[in-house]
């Protein structure tokens, strides 16, 4: 007995460590989200101390582009390394969840009266407090990070900004209308380029989908279904 508690206990200190790690991570990608959102306002990148440019010429569109698709692509799975494990303990933690939710509906099923009186079913409803705990933390991280850098707010500023140059400069009308188009045509492009197999920020892939949506849907149904007395299909 005490072997088997040492084991269990040295490995439930492993896979929560690398869950911090996971958590580390997607707080540096927060943080550096955080960052770019800063670099076309003169008082914030003053502030933190990091380079500042206006979107007035097209040559810094491209530069912001370019600077966004690179730190973006970071957060994105696919990626080998270090950010490419992450996002597999992150998949496998989700995955962990699904299993003990599936099996603990599936207990709740057989019989929910007698369900707290086995000590295992105490040990998975800690379980998968801790792991939601945990996930809906990286997805608060990972949902404001797509939002930092899915924020169209800096172009339409920017556009505005052009707007009002135009009627300050008019001999400078065509260079500013051509800017003013690629900052449209910009905006278009990020609203088409949101990934469609994200679920509040964590990364995942069509298999995982698909079993939250299929499996986990379909046995909660059946144990709310089972509570109250009549069917609900959710």
């Amino acid at each position: 007995s005490a072997i088997n508690f040492l084991e269990r206990l040295c490995l439930t200190w492993m896979f929560f460590f690398m869950m911090c790690v996971a958590e580390r991570t997607y707080k540096q990608r927060f943080l550096f989200a955080k960052l770019f959102s800063h670099i076309t306002s003169a008082r914030k990148a003053r502030k933190y101390e990091i380079p500042h440019f206006r979107l007035k010429k097209v040559e810094n569109i491209k530069i912001w582009l370019s600077l966004r698709s690179y730190l973006k692509a970071s957060s994105e799975p696919g990626r080998r390394g270090p950010q490419r494990s992450v996002d597999v303990v992150v998949s496998s933690v989700f995955l962990l969840a699904l299993s003990i939710a599936f099996i603990c509906c599936a207990q709740v099923l057989k019989g929910h009266k007698t369900f707290l009186n086995a000590a295992y079913n105490w040990e998975f409803l800690m379980w998968e407090a801790a792991l939601l705990l945990f996930l809906l933390r990286l997805a608060s991280l990972g949902s404001e990070t797509n939002k930092k850098y899915s924020n169209i707010s800096i172009l339409l500023t920017e556009q505005i900004n052009l707007y009002l140059k135009m009627e300050k400069k008019p001999n400078k009308k065509e260079q500013l209308s051509l800017v003013n188009n690629v900052l449209k045509l910009s905006t278009k492009l990020l609203k088409e380029l949101d990934s469609p197999f994200r679920l509040y920020g964590l990364t995942m892939n069509p298999l995982i989908y698909n079993i939250t949506r299929v499996v986990i849907l379909s046995a909660v149904s059946g144990v709310i279904s089972d509570l109250l007395g009549f069917n609900i299909r959710v």
